[in-house]
Protein backbone atom coordinates (compact mmCIF):
# COMPACT_ATOMS: atom_id res chain seq x y z
CA UNK A 1 0.00 0.00 0.00
CA UNK A 2 1.11 3.53 -0.93
CA UNK A 3 0.48 5.77 2.29
CA UNK A 4 0.66 8.83 0.47
CA UNK A 5 2.90 10.66 2.85
CA UNK A 6 6.35 10.59 1.26
CA UNK A 7 8.56 13.84 1.14
CA UNK A 8 6.57 14.89 4.29
CA UNK A 9 8.60 15.82 7.11
CA UNK A 10 8.01 13.95 10.59
CA UNK A 11 8.96 15.33 14.40
CA UNK A 12 9.50 11.83 16.59
CA UNK A 13 9.69 12.31 20.02
CA UNK A 14 11.76 10.27 22.43
CA UNK A 15 13.21 8.49 19.14
CA UNK A 16 16.81 6.54 19.89
CA UNK A 17 14.96 3.44 21.40
CA UNK A 18 12.00 1.43 21.22
CA UNK A 19 8.70 2.06 20.26
CA UNK A 20 9.61 5.52 18.95
CA UNK A 21 12.74 4.14 17.57
CA UNK A 22 10.43 2.09 15.54
CA UNK A 23 7.45 4.76 14.40
CA UNK A 24 11.20 6.73 12.95
CA UNK A 25 12.01 3.52 11.12
CA UNK A 26 8.71 2.89 10.02
CA UNK A 27 7.66 6.28 8.82
CA UNK A 28 11.49 6.67 7.12
CA UNK A 29 10.86 3.45 4.99
CA UNK A 30 7.99 5.37 3.98
CA UNK A 31 9.74 8.26 2.26
CA UNK A 32 9.81 10.59 5.64
CA UNK A 33 12.48 12.89 6.23
CA UNK A 34 12.43 12.91 10.06
CA UNK A 35 13.76 14.78 12.98
CA UNK A 36 14.20 12.15 15.87
CA UNK A 37 14.70 13.57 19.29
CA UNK A 38 16.55 12.61 22.40
CA UNK A 39 18.15 13.25 26.04
CA UNK A 40 20.55 10.70 25.33
CA UNK A 41 23.70 12.07 22.62
CA UNK A 42 25.50 8.91 21.90
CA UNK A 43 22.31 6.83 21.14
CA UNK A 44 20.46 8.88 19.68
CA UNK A 45 23.58 10.06 16.62
CA UNK A 46 23.19 5.65 16.72
CA UNK A 47 19.87 5.39 15.64
CA UNK A 48 20.19 8.35 13.38
CA UNK A 49 22.58 6.19 11.31
CA UNK A 50 20.87 3.26 11.37
CA UNK A 51 18.11 5.39 9.59
CA UNK A 52 20.22 6.84 7.01
CA UNK A 53 22.38 3.89 6.23
CA UNK A 54 18.06 1.75 5.67
CA UNK A 55 16.67 4.60 3.73
CA UNK A 56 17.49 7.55 1.55
CA UNK A 57 15.43 10.44 3.68
CA UNK A 58 16.80 13.12 5.40
CA UNK A 59 17.93 12.19 9.42
CA UNK A 60 17.69 15.56 11.84
CA UNK A 61 18.89 14.59 15.20
CA UNK A 62 18.20 16.78 18.20
CA UNK A 63 19.37 16.07 21.34
CA UNK A 64 17.39 17.51 23.88
CA UNK A 65 14.67 17.32 26.98
CA UNK A 66 11.59 18.52 25.72
CA UNK A 67 10.11 18.91 29.54
CA UNK A 68 12.20 22.15 29.16
CA UNK A 69 11.70 25.55 27.62
CA UNK A 70 15.18 25.23 25.97
CA UNK A 71 14.34 21.78 25.16
CA UNK A 72 11.27 22.76 23.06
CA UNK A 73 13.18 25.48 21.66
CA UNK A 74 15.73 23.34 19.89
CA UNK A 75 13.23 21.47 18.29
CA UNK A 76 10.91 24.40 17.10
CA UNK A 77 14.50 25.37 15.65
CA UNK A 78 15.60 22.02 14.02
CA UNK A 79 11.36 21.24 13.17
CA UNK A 80 9.15 24.30 13.09
CA UNK A 81 6.95 22.97 10.06
CA UNK A 82 6.12 19.08 10.46
CA UNK A 83 3.51 17.31 8.89
CA UNK A 84 3.69 14.59 11.29
CA UNK A 85 4.38 14.75 15.37
CA UNK A 86 4.86 11.69 17.11
CA UNK A 87 4.88 12.41 21.06
CA UNK A 88 6.72 10.01 23.25
CA UNK A 89 8.06 9.61 26.77
CA UNK A 90 9.02 6.93 28.87
CA UNK A 91 6.82 6.50 31.53
CA UNK A 92 7.56 7.54 35.46
CA UNK A 93 8.24 5.61 38.18
CA UNK A 94 5.88 2.58 39.17
CA UNK A 95 5.06 2.35 43.07
CA UNK A 96 2.39 3.50 45.95
CA UNK A 97 0.63 6.60 45.61
CA UNK A 98 1.30 7.37 49.33
CA UNK A 99 4.86 7.76 48.69
CA UNK A 100 4.76 10.26 46.08
CA UNK A 101 4.77 14.55 46.58
CA UNK A 102 4.11 17.19 44.83
CA UNK A 103 7.49 16.75 42.92
CA UNK A 104 7.12 13.41 41.46
CA UNK A 105 3.44 14.31 40.15
CA UNK A 106 5.05 17.60 38.38
CA UNK A 107 7.64 15.82 36.74
CA UNK A 108 4.89 12.99 35.52
CA UNK A 109 2.74 15.66 34.32
CA UNK A 110 5.67 17.49 32.45
CA UNK A 111 6.66 14.31 30.26
CA UNK A 112 3.05 12.86 29.94
CA UNK A 113 1.36 15.38 29.61
CA UNK A 114 2.52 19.13 29.10
CA UNK A 115 4.81 18.39 27.01
CA UNK A 116 3.34 16.87 24.26
CA UNK A 117 0.52 19.99 24.31
CA UNK A 118 3.43 22.31 24.24
CA UNK A 119 4.18 20.77 21.24
CA UNK A 120 0.65 20.26 19.93
CA UNK A 121 0.70 24.10 20.60
CA UNK A 122 3.45 25.40 18.24
CA UNK A 123 2.55 23.44 15.36
CA UNK A 124 -0.99 22.53 15.40
CA UNK A 125 -2.19 25.68 13.47
CA UNK A 126 0.70 25.54 10.70
CA UNK A 127 -0.90 21.88 10.08
CA UNK A 128 -4.40 23.01 9.77
CA UNK A 129 -3.29 26.22 7.42
CA UNK A 130 -1.28 23.14 5.37
CA UNK A 131 -4.31 21.40 5.41
CA UNK A 132 -2.51 17.76 6.51
CA UNK A 133 -1.19 17.30 9.86
CA UNK A 134 -1.06 13.57 11.29
CA UNK A 135 -0.44 13.70 15.27
CA UNK A 136 0.44 10.56 17.37
CA UNK A 137 0.42 10.58 21.13
CA UNK A 138 2.52 7.20 22.54
CA UNK A 139 0.44 6.49 25.92
CA UNK A 140 -0.59 3.19 27.68
CA UNK A 141 -2.53 0.19 27.17
CA UNK A 142 -3.04 0.95 30.75
CA UNK A 143 -5.19 3.51 30.19
CA UNK A 144 -8.10 0.97 28.77
CA UNK A 145 -7.31 -1.15 32.03
CA UNK A 146 -5.34 1.04 34.47
CA UNK A 147 -2.60 -0.68 37.03
CA UNK A 148 -2.72 0.50 40.39
CA UNK A 149 0.90 0.96 40.52
CA UNK A 150 0.90 2.63 37.28
CA UNK A 151 -0.96 5.84 39.52
CA UNK A 152 1.81 8.52 37.91
CA UNK A 153 1.45 7.31 34.15
CA UNK A 154 -2.51 6.51 34.91
CA UNK A 155 -3.08 10.05 35.79
CA UNK A 156 -0.84 12.01 33.32
CA UNK A 157 -1.49 9.94 30.28
CA UNK A 158 -5.81 10.29 31.66
CA UNK A 159 -5.14 14.15 31.25
CA UNK A 160 -3.00 14.00 27.94
CA UNK A 161 -6.00 12.06 26.42
CA UNK A 162 -9.00 13.78 27.54
CA UNK A 163 -7.35 17.19 26.08
CA UNK A 164 -6.35 15.27 22.86
CA UNK A 165 -10.14 14.26 23.12
CA UNK A 166 -11.36 17.91 22.39
CA UNK A 167 -8.78 18.99 20.03
CA UNK A 168 -9.37 16.33 17.59
CA UNK A 169 -12.88 17.30 16.86
CA UNK A 170 -11.92 21.02 16.46
CA UNK A 171 -9.03 20.41 13.67
CA UNK A 172 -10.49 17.67 11.86
CA UNK A 173 -12.33 19.74 9.38
CA UNK A 174 -8.29 20.76 7.83
CA UNK A 175 -6.90 17.07 7.66
CA UNK A 176 -5.39 17.20 10.80
CA UNK A 177 -5.96 14.08 12.34
CA UNK A 178 -5.09 13.30 16.36
CA UNK A 179 -4.94 10.17 17.50
CA UNK A 180 -3.58 7.83 20.87
CA UNK A 181 -1.68 4.26 20.24
CA UNK A 182 -1.50 2.62 23.53
CA UNK A 183 0.77 -0.38 23.47
CA UNK A 184 1.23 -3.20 25.80
CA UNK A 185 3.75 -5.43 26.33
CA UNK A 186 6.44 -5.05 23.58
CA UNK A 187 10.18 -5.74 23.41
CA UNK A 188 11.91 -2.59 24.70
CA UNK A 189 13.99 -1.97 27.40
CA UNK A 190 11.16 -0.38 29.41
CA UNK A 191 9.86 -3.89 29.67
CA UNK A 192 13.20 -5.64 30.61
CA UNK A 193 13.27 -3.14 33.30
CA UNK A 194 9.62 -4.03 34.72
CA UNK A 195 9.76 -7.81 34.54
CA UNK A 196 12.98 -7.48 35.99
CA UNK A 197 10.97 -5.44 39.25
CA UNK A 198 8.22 -8.78 38.61
CA UNK A 199 11.10 -11.21 39.21
CA UNK A 200 13.16 -9.18 42.09
CA UNK A 201 9.19 -9.11 43.53
CA UNK A 202 8.83 -12.52 43.11
CA UNK A 203 12.02 -14.12 44.12
CA UNK A 204 12.49 -15.69 40.32
CA UNK A 205 14.91 -15.40 37.79
CA UNK A 206 14.29 -13.04 35.42
CA UNK A 207 14.01 -15.78 32.96
CA UNK A 208 11.23 -17.16 34.71
CA UNK A 209 9.14 -13.78 34.70
CA UNK A 210 9.83 -13.36 30.99
CA UNK A 211 8.00 -16.42 30.38
CA UNK A 212 5.43 -15.59 33.56
CA UNK A 213 4.55 -12.25 31.17
CA UNK A 214 4.34 -14.37 27.77
CA UNK A 215 2.13 -16.65 29.29
CA UNK A 216 -0.23 -14.23 30.34
CA UNK A 217 -0.94 -12.66 26.73
CA UNK A 218 -3.17 -14.48 24.77
CA UNK A 219 -0.85 -14.52 21.74
CA UNK A 220 1.89 -16.18 23.75
CA UNK A 221 4.84 -13.51 23.10
CA UNK A 222 5.72 -10.06 23.46
CA UNK A 223 4.97 -7.58 20.33
CA UNK A 224 7.80 -6.53 17.86
CA UNK A 225 8.15 -2.90 17.94
CA UNK A 226 8.18 -3.13 13.71
CA UNK A 227 4.59 -4.10 14.42
CA UNK A 228 4.06 -0.55 16.37
CA UNK A 229 5.78 1.28 13.89
CA UNK A 230 3.83 0.12 10.97
CA UNK A 231 0.66 0.70 12.93
CA UNK A 232 1.86 4.23 13.63
CA UNK A 233 2.83 4.48 9.74
CA UNK A 234 -0.60 3.99 8.71
CA UNK A 235 -2.14 6.77 10.84
CA UNK A 236 -0.35 9.24 9.84
CA UNK A 237 -0.94 7.93 5.69
CA UNK A 238 -3.36 9.56 3.13
CA UNK A 239 -5.62 6.71 3.86
CA UNK A 240 -5.93 6.96 7.80
CA UNK A 241 -7.57 10.53 7.26
CA UNK A 242 -11.18 9.77 8.21
CA UNK A 243 -9.45 8.33 11.50
CA UNK A 244 -9.29 10.60 14.37
CA UNK A 245 -9.73 10.86 18.19
CA UNK A 246 -9.12 7.33 18.95
CA UNK A 247 -7.42 5.18 21.70
CA UNK A 248 -6.05 2.18 19.39
CA UNK A 249 -4.76 -0.35 21.98
CA UNK A 250 -2.06 -2.76 20.57
CA UNK A 251 -1.15 -5.19 23.14
CA UNK A 252 -1.75 -9.22 21.54
CA UNK A 253 -5.52 -8.78 23.15
CA UNK A 254 -4.67 -8.60 26.65
CA UNK A 255 -7.09 -5.97 27.28
CA UNK A 256 -10.63 -8.09 27.61
CA UNK A 257 -13.43 -5.45 26.70
CA UNK A 258 -14.96 -4.50 23.30
CA UNK A 259 -14.87 -1.36 23.73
Amino acid sequence: MQLGITGKTALVCASSKGLGKACALALAGEGVNVVIVARGEEALELTAQEIRNATEVTVTPVCADITTGRGIDLVMAACEAPDILVTNAGGPPTGNFRDWGREQWVAALDANMLSPIELVRHLVDGMCERQFGRIINITSAALKAPVDVLGLSNGARAGLTGFMAGLARTVAQHNVTINNLLPGPFETDRLQKTVAALAAQKNISLDSAMQLRRAANPSLRFGRPSEFGSLCAFLCSEQASYITGQNIVIDGGVYPGIF
